[in-house]
């Protein structure tokens, strides 16, 4: 069933942008999954990657999956909202779709890693962010060795760089724990955060 978690006779609101990170490892794209299965009234952001597509994933869905030359293109055009260099390649956030969704009314779900996250604060103080976090670092590590997609030394760059961004938590306004098989709890405790931001008495509209 869709829910309508901004409407309320009487009290105004504004469109959120909310973003989502944590470390690698977290299960943000599993959370992110979860809120799409429940067909909220959200709009969710595709970001674009110039690294090659995985075996499970969907082009305009999981990601846009583009050449270094085309993201390099949109670095020059100022096309992107925010973007970094992970592990070699680019990610990044296409600013149009993300206008048009604000302007469109609807709540923005952004996925950006912990620099993305940083980022979009400086250019958008209004945005909530929000830092997904495992039980603990050795669940954490553990999850990122049973993905089993790099070679020895990227899975130890990788878990290096995780614990790097858990240090960051205090620079976001909330933190969600992520347990193993309590992802349904995770989802709610966003929806909850969502819910009380659109019922603050001072609410911001979002600019960029």
């Amino acid at each position: 069933m869709t829910e309508d978690l901004k409407t309320y006779p009487g009290i105004p609101s504004e469109p959120l942008l909310v973003v989502i990170s944590g470390p690698s490892g977290v299960g943000k794209d599993s959370v992110i999954q979860a809120m799409k299965e429940r067909r909220l009234p959200f709009y969710f952001v595709v970001t674009a990657t110039s690294r090659p597509k995985r075996d499970n994933e969907i082009h305009g869905v999981d990601y846009f999956f583009i050449s270094t030359d085309e993201f390099v293109a949109m670095i020059e055009n100022d096309e992107l909202l925010e973007y970094a260099t992970v592990y070699e390649e680019y990610k990044g956030v296409p600013k149009e779709q993300v206008r048009r969704a604000l302007e469109s009314g609807k709540d923005v779900i952004m996925r950006v890693d912990v620099q993305g996250a940083a980022t979009i604060r400086k250019i958008s103080p209004q945005a909530c962010l929000i830092f997904l976090t495992a039980q603990d670092e050795a669940e954490l590590i553990e999850r990122l060795k049973q993905r089993k997609t790099e070679t020895r030394e990227g899975l130890n760059t990788r878990i290096a760089t995780a614990r790097e961004e858990l240090q960051r938590m205090p620079e976001f306004d909330y933190v969600v724990l992520n347990r193993d098989s309590h992802l349904d709890e995770a989802v709610d405790t966003i929806l909850a955060i969502i819910r009380a931001e659109h019922h603050r008495t001072a609410q911001q509209k979002v600019t960029l």
